[in-house]
């Protein structure tokens, strides 16, 4: 796992593409939770997202979960591999399993999420 990856307490994980963009997917112990993913509904390229609301949903056999978006900004482009490819979130979370990238509205909300190391510990607890 990347440890410049950022997590929230909802499993998702935030990377920091530095041009003022975010990729948010979620992690491997979310996907792990979940299940064989089948469906995975994408949100609309432009659409402006308030941090906090739900911006996709993810479906495997076991249920159906809403994504949530840690950061505010605008949707800039989205994975259209998992439309035809909705496994990738099992095979490689942090990878070809990314669901969306966010141009930031406020950078300053990165430093609200966890570090993969706390994140680590704290789903060990778990």
């Amino acid at each position: 796992m990347d440890n410049t990856l950022k997590f929230t307490e909802s499993h998702e994980w935030v990377k920091d593409n530095g041009d003022g963009t975010v990729t948010i997917g979620i992690s491997e112990h979310a996907q792990e939770m979940l299940g064989d993913v089948v469906f995975v509904e994408l949100p609309e390229i432009e659409s402006e997202i308030e941090a906090g609301e739900s911006f996709s949903l993810v479906e495997s056999v076991k249920a159906a979960s809403d994504i949530y978006t840690p950061i505010t900004g605008e949707i800039v482009e989205v994975n259209e591999e998992l439309g035809d490819s909705p496994e990738l979130i099992n095979e490689e979370p942090y990878e070809g399993g990314w669901i969306a990238k966010i141009k930031m509205s406020d950078p300053s909300e990165l430093d609200d999420l966890t570090d993969a190391e706390e994140y680590l510990s704290s789903i060990e607890e778990e």
